[in-house]
């Protein structure tokens, strides 16, 4: 399995690469700030100086409905946000 889910392209996250050249990823539960630095450098051709890692837990959620008890669950993922060095820069658009 791939360390690298898929990138995170929300309004924060597309800040935070303009501004600070950080960019954020979902990530493999059991990969460690060094798997996600081998896996981002190789993938992307970039340098990185930091990774930052994030555990999310499961989110339960449980509604009274005219049908009854309805329990949903929305799962867990690990985020990881990569600061690349001063003058690199990943470009997730160019292959559409």
């Amino acid at each position: 399995m791939s360390i690298l889910v898929k990138p995170i392209i929300t309004e924060k996250a597309t800040n935070d690469s303009e501004l600070n050249n950080r960019y954020t990823f979902v990530v493999d539960k059991k990969a460690n700030k060094v798997e996600i630095k081998d896996a981002v450098e190789t993938a992307y051709g970039v340098s990185i100086l930091s990774v930052k890692t994030m555990n999310y837990p499961i989110k339960r959620s449980t509604k009274y409905t005219k049908k009854g008890l309805v329990s949903g669950a929305k799962s867990g993922y690990k985020k990881a946000v990569v600061q690349l060095a001063e003058g690199e820069s990943i470009d997730f658009y160019n292959n559409l």
